[in-house]
């Protein structure tokens, strides 16, 4: 019998990271450079929560009346309260409570020290090489 996956089987390692006092211009321009929707933040090396895609765009909407985005920085508008587990939990665990709490990462973390992230687009690639390797066609080979 095989162990059930973890987190840590299938987690991106080494996520790309942003400080909480870094301008929300520098954090956008981190996710476009390395095409990630999601950076875990640090202050002074520490995990304090995580900023997305959408947070960005939320902080930007006009209608929020919030500063424009030379004056906004990331503890502005980053999640303090990031869901967070670590590389032995198990995968169908986490899936399921991304999936009741509606979010889009979960951070991993070892001894309070980020390790690595997965994301939902992880979740989805994952499931989809998993229906591909089960399909009737690769089952005939």
């Amino acid at each position: 019998m095989t162990a059930p996956l973890t987190v840590g089987d299938v987690m991106t390692r080494g996520p790309w990271v942003v400080d909480d006092d870094a301008p929300l211009r520098q954090a956008r321009s981190l996710m476009v450079e390395h095409e990630v929707h999601h950076l875990p933040v640090i202050r002074r090396g520490t995990l304090v929560g995580v900023l997305s895609d959408r947070d960005l765009k939320r902080a930007l909407d006009p209608e929020l009346g919030l500063p424009p985005e030379d004056e906004l920085f990331v503890r502005d508008v980053c999640v303090f309260d990031a869901y967070t587990v670590p590389p032995a939990e198990p995968l169908e665990r986490v899936l399921r409570e991304m999936a009741a709490r509606h979010i889009g990462s979960v951070l991993v973390t070892d001894s309070a020290r980020l390790v690595g992230i997965l994301t939902a687009s992880d979740a989805c690639r994952l499931f989809a090489d998993f229906l591909q390797s089960s399909s009737p066609a690769s089952l005939s080979r």
